[in-house]
């Protein structure tokens, strides 16, 4: 059911921002050099690494100097970039990983191998589902980027604080999981972003 359900609204959903993505294209290559695209290595299902979709928000091999973004004035984001992020339009093209099977709507945000090595076993739980664009430590850790940008140590603030926090939140989604769940997150994202 969750499948279909993915399926039918991602396709529906690509159809629909068409004209949106087309606009932020050439947004984006207006904007600065580089590819439209981000692509990066990410932690799915079953600890199996699939290459994450968004748009580009950041300057061509950003990721080489930092995993995370700093506050809302890190340097390596580009203008269009900090617009994109701040609606998560960003995210948009993940659309094209649900519709092929590498994540869901709702399930626990996929990360990067570097953090993923670092999660005991019960936090290891959390690789048994589809990972989501969307869950409890989404809308709960919205404004990451600014508490990071607050600490004097960010990678030692998200490894210690930040990550055991949403890991706990992705376990109580696995407790909780099903379509209800997943509408009601579904719109508290959408309420969130508009906020």
């Amino acid at each position: 059911m969750k499948r279909v359900f993915d399926i039918v609204c991602s396709f529906l959903g690509l159809l629909a921002l068409l004209p949106l993505f087309i606009l932020i294209s050439i947004l984006i290559i207006i904007d600065s050099k580089g590819g439209i695209f981000f692509r990066q290595v990410r932690v799915g299902k079953n600890n199996k690494d699939f290459k994450i979709l968004k748009f580009r928000t950041m300057r061509p091999n950003s990721d080489k100097s930092g995993l995370l973004t700093i506050g809302s004035k890190d340097n390596r984001v580009t203008k269009i970039g900090y617009f994109l992020r701040k609606y998560k339009l960003d995210e948009l093209p993940q659309l094209i990983n649900v519709f092929v099977g590498d994540m869901s709507f709702v399930g626990p945000r996929p990360e990067v191998r570097k953090y993923v090595d670092m999660y005991d076993q019960k936090q290891l739980k959390v690789l048994s589902l589809r990972p989501g664009i969307t869950d409890y430590a989404s809308i709960e850790y919205s404004n990451e980027n600014e508490l990071l940008s607050k600490s004097d140590n960010p990678e030692q603030t998200y490894i210690n604080e930040i990550m055991p926090a949403k890991l706990s939140l992705n376990l109580k989604y696995i407790k909780e999981k099903g379509i209800k769940t997943d509408i009601r997150l579904i719109f508290k994202t959408i309420a969130k972003i508009f906020k």
